[in-house]
């Protein structure tokens, strides 16, 4: 996984120069990646539509300040935006529920960006709305894929994403303030744990928590944070990425003393 990490890493470093004609396609804006390789995005827009946990005060707004010609002849547009910290595509820093952890600018880079792998339990979320992650599928993906080595990004993908931004389907519940009746997979405490003992650089999920949705306790918010592991919840796309090989960039926003915020999430996928 190192070796990987560091021809990724080459990878990034190099995107600038390439000539044109060795590198087709495969371009946004001034960056080329090398042939075959591509970006994932992640993340969900925010907007009217953007899931916040049913008990948030407030939902994203974004108010127009200017959209439109100046008297001096040119167009300006120009808006102010509020949004809780917690919801749509974010991250929830450690300081979240573990006191005294890292708050959202103190997270070193090498948490946010990471190789990552892709722990596959759709099947059993498919199956069961309340589904867990449990220990018995990071042993099995690590038989199938090799072992979750230190300083990885862990995804684990539930399916979920099919039900955003459907509210009902993807929350089990659409009662405004009553977050009692919440139905959506998980990861378990159990899992938490053996996620901290492979020293993992973070979690995410598909899903608007990485407790399941009847948790009471968010037991595994508790395990991860005390260790300064953060979370990103409500992640995008996640069907278009392997089992292994992703390089993740999980880049939030740098809110000093923040419990969390907006997230904006992609994936460098390498050729083949």
């Amino acid at each position: 996984m190192k070796k990987l990490w560091l021809v990724m890493l080459w990878a990034l470093a190099s995107l600038g120069c390439m000539e044109r004609s060795t590198v087709p396609s495969s371009r946004t804006g001034g960056v080329q990646l090398p042939e075959g390789a591509r970006l994932v995005d992640l993340t969900y827009p925010f907007d009217e539509r953007t899931i916040y946990w049913p008990t948030s005060p407030s939902n994203f707004e974004l108010k127009t300040l200017s959209h439109g010609m100046t008297e001096a002849g040119f167009f300006y547009a120009s808006h102010t935006l509020c949004t809780p910290e917690h919801g749509g595509t974010h991250l929830d820093a450690p300081i979240h529920f573990a006191e005294g952890r890292m708050t959202a600018e103190q997270l070193p880079l090498q948490r946010l960006i990471a190789p990552a792998v892709v722990v596959d339990m759709s099947a059993d979320a498919g199956r069961d709305r309340d589904a867990l992650l449990q220990p018995a599928h990071l042993e099995a993906f690590e038989k199938e894929h090799g072992r979750i080595e230190p300083g990885t990004i862990v995804l684990v993908r539930t399916g979920w994403g099919k039900h955003y931004p459907d509210k009902k389907q993807y929350l089990g519940d659409d009662t405004p303030g009553d977050a009692s009746k919440l139905h959506f997979p998980g990861i378990s405490g159990e899992a938490a744990k053996a996620l901290v003992e492979r020293k993992v650089a973070a979690v995410g999920i598909d899903t608007a928590s990485i407790d399941f949705g009847p948790s009471k306790d968010f037991i595994t918010h508790q395990i991860l944070m005390k260790e300064d592991i953060p979370a990103f919840e409500n992640v995008a796309a996640m069907e278009q990425l392997p089992a292994r090989g992703a390089l993740i960039l999980a880049l939030p926003m740098k809110i000093g003393g923040g419990s969390g915020g907006p997230l904006r999430i992609v994936a460098v996928l390498p050729p083949g």
